[in-house]
């Protein structure tokens, strides 16, 4: 039955009734034959996944979701050591240039690979890509409490080169749901994996500042820089680019996903040439997500760097106290971002709301509340109300990420990874004023600035709702369609290559095609004269069945055999 790979199958597998997610009878044998790869020799004793997950693609998706948590939780450990250098027992004379430089220099390099990251996850396989980034990224941070040991130009150095790695994560995770995702399951599965970007804030925040306050500044940089190697060693053994490529993956999962997505995964991967760059630059939808990112960069980033600065300034809290308590909001967006997937997937399923009204609504609706919160931020004159208040409006930010952040699938699923490159990588640029803006805002005067800090931050979330309202889209665009050209490119019959059927029975003197090759759908809607026996009466819009009702005629004559045949009385024996 199946080949490598395959030493036995799920039983409902070879039940053939996989109805939870194919909705219908369908035994694995009525796919085509499936080429499984060999098992590595890891999978003869561990198969490649996580016993507490019945799918691939979900296991896929946590695994995502733990890099993720890793790579932001490594953005928080420079903000912590920045605390302890204030506090005295580090002494740092840095000038605010250089503390800015410093700062924003990760972004420099997150910024030029982002673009280019999209390409990398099309040429070659996303998921290596992706956990690439996330080791290198982990190994460098080993480096940075040595490079602030020697100059802060060092400093800068290693934190570009961890941007320009971890520029590629996200355009590669958008790689990974091209093949990985059902359609109508992009939101929960994106949002899940997105929601390490903010676990890795929960978690990172807390646990940078504890090492830091019972260690030392340096732990946190080589607690993050060692479970990130960890974690790729996982990586390479439970994931795979594509389902087919998974040696355990269950045949009736295999034909879910392959079915759901059908042909458009067989498309050849965009090229440089082949990318419709100026549908790109004339496309409002586009442009929506573009602006999203941006001002979702804006805000994150705000909190990500000067959350815990804002806390001590205004509140005198300790730097534990802050990591916790800034901890605090995005523990609960990381719940609400996969419940919120969830619930968009559940709408668009009921029909209740088309796509573009439920990216939408979710969209604005999340960044309109943590717009409106952070106002109440400015002018708390209470650390519990200002804490309440951030709680709040980044939990309900969460919702958005079901609407700008998964509208590349929906716009153009081929492009998902290259749009999602060029929308963060503009986002990025938020990345790289927020720092310089707020530390020359914040110099001098830590308290009394902080209102018009979070002002301008509302600021930007009622621009960005705006714009998405009025231009953002859940339809696939017309640029987004494969051309006849890449049709055929896979397409054997619209290349001209005559397929081995039955129709090609009268190929040598058939009319319809140079060279005497009839058309095989010429071939499909053709009358024939003779019949075989049919009973059916004509169905409409069958194209296998005859024009005009034919009527039930015998085959052969009825045998008169006088051995076998005829009357009992009429038999010789």
């Amino acid at each position: 039955m199946p080949k490598h790979g395959y030493d036995q199958m799920d039983g409902a597998a070879v039940g053939g009734a996989y109805q939870s997610d194919t909705g219908g009878n369908d035994s694995p044998m009525s796919f085509e034959e499936i080429e499984r790869p060999p098992l590595r020799h890891v999978d003869k004793y561990v198969r490649a996944e996580c016993p507490c997950i019945k799918t691939t693609r979900y296991t896929i998706s946590l695994m995502t979701c733990l890099g993720f948590i890793i790579s932001f939780g490594m953005r928080c450990n420079m903000g912590m050591a920045k605390l302890q250098f204030e506090n005295g027992s580090v002494k740092y004379n840095w000038t605010v240039a250089m503390e800015s430089a410093v700062d924003s220099s990760f972004f420099w390099g997150y910024l030029v690979t982002q673009v280019p990251g999209g390409f990398l996850a099309s040429m070659f396989p996303a998921n290596r890509i992706f956990g690439t980034a996330i080791a290198m990224s982990a190994f460098l941070n080993l480096l940075v409490p040595g490079a602030m040991m020697l100059h802060p130009t060092v400093v800068i150095l290693v934190r570009v080169l961890q941007g320009l790695v971890e520029g590629v994560t996200y355009p590669a995770c958008h790689g990974i749901w091209r093949f990985w995702a059902p359609p109508l399951e992009r939101s929960r599965l994106a949002t899940m994996a997105f929601s390490g970007s903010y676990a890795g804030v929960v978690i990172g925040m807390p646990m940078s500042g504890i090492l830091t306050g019972s260690i030392s500044w340096h732990a946190p940089f080589y607690f993050y820089g060692v479970m990130g190697l960890i974690w790729y060693c996982f990586w390479l053994w439970l994931s795979f680019e594509k389902p087919r490529q998974h040696p355990t993956i269950s045949v009736k999962e295999l034909k879910y996903i392959e079915k759901s997505l059908g042909e458009s995964v067989q498309l050849p991967m965009p090229t440089i040439a082949t990318t419709p760059w100026r549908h790109f630059l004339t496309s409002m939808p586009v442009y929506a997500i573009i602006v999203a990112n941006f001002c979702r960069s804006w805000n994150f980033y705000l909190l990500v760097l000067y959350q815990s600065a804002y806390l001590k300034h205004s509140f005198d809290f300790r730097i534990e106290e802050t990591g916790l308590l800034g901890a605090l909001p995005h523990l609960l967006m990381t719940i609400i971002v996969p419940f919120g997937g969830m619930l968009a997937d559940h709408i668009r399923k009921t029909g209740l709301l088309t796509t573009t009204n439920v990216r939408k609504l979710f969209n604005c609706g999340g960044f309109g509340l943590e717009g409106l919160f952070f106002l109440v931020v400015a002018h708390a004159t209470s650390s519990m109300g200002a804490v309440t208040a951030l709680t709040l409006g980044v939990a309900f930010s969460g919702f958005a990420i079901s609407g700008y952040n998964v509208n590349h699938l929906d716009i153009a699923p081929r492009y998902a990874s290259i749009l999602m490159g060029m929308s963060n990588g503009i986002g990025t640029i938020a990345g790289l004023i927020c720092p310089i803006a707020i530390d020359h805002l914040t110099r001098g005067q830590p308290k009394s600035c902080w209102s018009t800090v979070f002002t301008i931050a509302a600021t930007v979330h009622l621009v960005g709702i705006t714009f998405y309202a009025i231009f953002a889209s859940g339809e696939l665009q017309p640029w987004a369609e494969p051309t006849i050209e890449e049709q055929r490119a896979w397409d054997p019959v619209g290349s001209g290559y005559e397929k081995e059927t039955t129709f090609n029975e009268a190929g040598d003197g058939g009319a319809g095609s140079p060279g005497g090759m009839m058309d095989p759908t010429a071939q499909i809607n053709a009358t024939k004269t003779v019949s075989y026996g049919a009973v059916q009466q004509h169905v409409t819009n069958n194209p296998f069945a005859y024009p005009n009702a034919i009527s039930e005629e015998t085959v052969q004559p009825e045998a008169r055999d006088t051995y076998l045949h005829g009357n009992p009385t009429e038999r010789t024996y």
